[in-house]
């Protein structure tokens, strides 16, 4: 498709350096990721669900997990903490599988 002619940039704060607003954010870092095809499926419904691109959708995706995922490793170390000074060895063995959940998420 040609491109259409735009009207010329208006003039403002940045552009006598001729840098435009959108130029002064540093873009994020772009990737390419292949997704298996259920997966993918799973995403373009919440894409749909959310009204957002399928490269926001995935980004979201990450942040949500990444955040679930430091979420569980701050509630592991609380528990730790508050069990660290029992001497009862079932007890150890229930908090260690208990962790091992939590953590691993199995």
């Amino acid at each position: 498709m040609p491109q259409s002619k735009a009207n010329p940039p208006k003039r403002g704060r940045g552009a006598a350096l001729g840098k435009s607003k959108s130029s002064r954010r540093k873009p994020g870092a772009r990737y390419s990721v292949g997704l298996p095809s259920a997966l993918a499926t799973e995403v373009e419904r919440y894409a749909e669900t959310a009204d957002a691109s399928m490269s926001k959708a995935i980004a979201a995706l990450v942040r949500i997990g990444l955040e679930a995922q430091a979420s569980r490793k701050r509630e592991f170390f609380k528990k730790l903490k508050e069990n660290l000074a029992q001497d009862n060895p079932q007890e150890q063995d229930r908090l260690v599988d208990e962790f091992r959940n939590l953590i691993l998420g199995r």
